[in-house]
C-alpha cells in the first residue's frame, strides 16, 4: 500500500473522525492539552523508535512543544485549523485502537507514522513559524 493511499484511508477512517471530534474539546482546554502531550511522550518511550526514525522523533517532539506553548498561552501564532489538525493527529497517535492497531508488532505504528509525516508536510509553514519563534525566544538579547 502506498503512503498516499495509507493517508487517504487514515483520514477517512472512523478512528480519525473520532479524533477530529475530540480535537476542539482538547484545544480549548489547557489541562487536556498538557495531558495529551504526556500521553504522546509516553507512547514514544513505549514504542522505542529506532535510530532511523530520528526525524520522526524530532517532529513529534516539536509538535509536543507546540501544543504545550499553545496551551500555556505562550505561543498564539497557530491558526485554529492548524491546532485542531495537530491535536486530532496526536489524539489518533496515542490511541491504541486505530486503522492499524498498535498491538501488531512493527506494522501497528505504520499509520501513526504516516499521519505525522502528512501533518508535518501539510502544516509545514505553521510548524516552521513556531520553530523560528522558539529559536528567537531562546536567544538572549544583550544590549
Amino acid at each position: 500500500m502506498s503512503n498516499e493511499s495509507m493517508i487517504a484511508r487514515v483520514l477517512k477512517s472512523i478512528f480519525f473522525k473520532k479524533a477530529q471530534g475530540k480535537a476542539s474539546r482538547y484545544a480549548t482546554n489547557s489541562a487536556k492539552m498538557f495531558e495529551l502531550a504526556k500521553e504522546v511522550i509516553s507512547k514514544m518511550q513505549k514504542v522505542g523508535f529506532r535510530e532511523n526514525m530520528s526525524d520522526f522523533q524530532t517532529n513529534v517532539q516539536l509538535l509536543i512543544r507546540m501544543i504545550r506553548a499553545y496551551a500555556s498561552g505562550e505561543y498564539k501564532g497557530l491558526p485554529w485549523k492548524s491546532i485542531l489538525s495537530i491535536v486530532a493527529v496526536l489524539i489518533y497517535f496515542v490511541s491504541p485502537i486505530d486503522l492499524i492497531p498498535d498491538f501488531l508488532p512493527v506494522i501497528g505504528i505504520t499509520d501513526d507514522v504516516a499521519l505525522i509525516v502528512w501533518l508535518v508536510k501539510t502544516f509545514g509553514s505553521d510548524i516552521q513559524k513556531f520553530s523560528e519563534w522558539e529559536k528567537r525566544k531562546k536567544t538572549i538579547n544583550i544590549g
